[in-house]
């Protein structure tokens, strides 16, 4: 994942790493959202990358998702 991020904007990169991994649990947006405490087009417009996330919200992402919060931002470029 190191050089995903080196052409899109790091807010589409996050987003598609969130929901990548979300669809591989099978998971919709409402119950991924309910899980990390969030609301679920709040959920929806970070997967399209319309957000720039909170570090609070990226910690609880990364719980609700089973993941270290760290992989879901590892080598985006800003």
């Amino acid at each position: 994942m190191a050089q995903d991020g080196a052409k899109r904007p790091a807010t589409v990169v996050f987003g598609q790493r969130v929901r990548a991994r979300r669809v591989e649990l099978g998971i919709s947006q409402e119950a991924l959202a309910q899980q990390a405490g969030l609301h679920r087009t709040y959920v929806g417009s970070l997967e399209r990358g319309e957000r720039n996330v909170a570090l609070i919200n990226i910690l609880r992402l990364g719980r609700a998702l089973g993941v270290d919060a760290g992989s879901l931002i590892s080598g985006i470029n800003v």
